[in-house]
């Protein structure tokens, strides 16, 4: 999410055009198998924004987690959770198409991708993606201001003061997140020739990373035409006294 995107009265609009244009970019370059969102931070407005593209994307066999430019906040655990949900298996009903199970699963790979501008609670979600291994972390080093404040204390003025609260210690790297980040899988920068050029080297790279998983290991889906009879079976015939 470029700068841009928030600092003018027409920023909600052009973060939705720049989301939409990576979400058509992937889906054309993939044949609709991979699918794209974006979590703009750790917030109300990143939940929303996650379960908004996460349910309308189920139906893509694999899926690029955009966490670039990522405000942090304190939910991270919670989406964290959704993506390490794994498909093992699908429910069928009589009249409708098979579901998922468990229900609101991705089948194929996930790739995050990240850069210098994902802090906070960013950092951490970066950290624990790797940590937990749900997929390749694509992008550049986190920005590693992890440490929370609670701003809680006002002054007279209206004014509130914060200081530092909270932290976090993870068992591969101890409390060092703080003041380093998180380094991605796989290192890819956006140069400044790459933004004039309005070119996305990493949403590139997370791409074809996401292809080269879906190749390796393809979504097993079931068979329809294989579906068995639960009819009641045949007696056998009654032999004649």
């Amino acid at each position: 999410m470029p700068s841009w995107c928030a600092n003018y009265d027409n920023g909600p609009a052009r973060y939705r055009a720049w989301v939409d244009g990576n979400r058509r970019l992937v889906h054309a370059a993939t044949a609709g198998r991979i699918g794209y969102l974006h979590i703009p931070d750790m917030g109300p407005r990143g939940y929303a924004e996650f379960h908004r593209g996460f349910l309308a994307e189920l139906v893509r066999d694999g899926l690029i987690v955009d966490v670039r430019f990522n405000g942090g906040g304190n939910v991270s655990q919670l989406l964290l959770e959704k993506l390490a949900r794994r498909r093992i298996g699908y429910e069928g009903s009589r009249w409708g198409a098979v579901a998922p199970f468990p229900s609101e699963t991705i089948g194929g790979p996930i790739v995050a991708l990240t850069n210098e501008h994902a802090g906070s609670d960013g950092d951490i979600f970066c950290h624990s993606f790797k940590m937990l291994k749900l997929g390749p972390l694509i992008g550049t080093r986190t920005w590693g201001g992890v440490i929370g404040i609670a701003p809680r204390e006002a002054l007279v003025d209206g004014t509130v003061t914060t200081q530092p609260e909270f932290s976090i210690w993870f068992e591969d790297v101890g409390w060092t997140v703080e003041n380093y980040g998180t380094d991605p899988d796989l290192v890819v920068e956006n140069r400044p020739q790459d933004y004039a050029a309005g070119q996305d080297a990493q949403l590139a790279a997370a791409i074809e990373a996401a292809q080269q998983l879906l190749a390796e290991r393809p979504v097993h889906k079931p068979d329809l035409t294989m579906r068995p009879s639960r009819a009641l079976p045949k007696l056998p015939r009654r032999e004649q006294d």
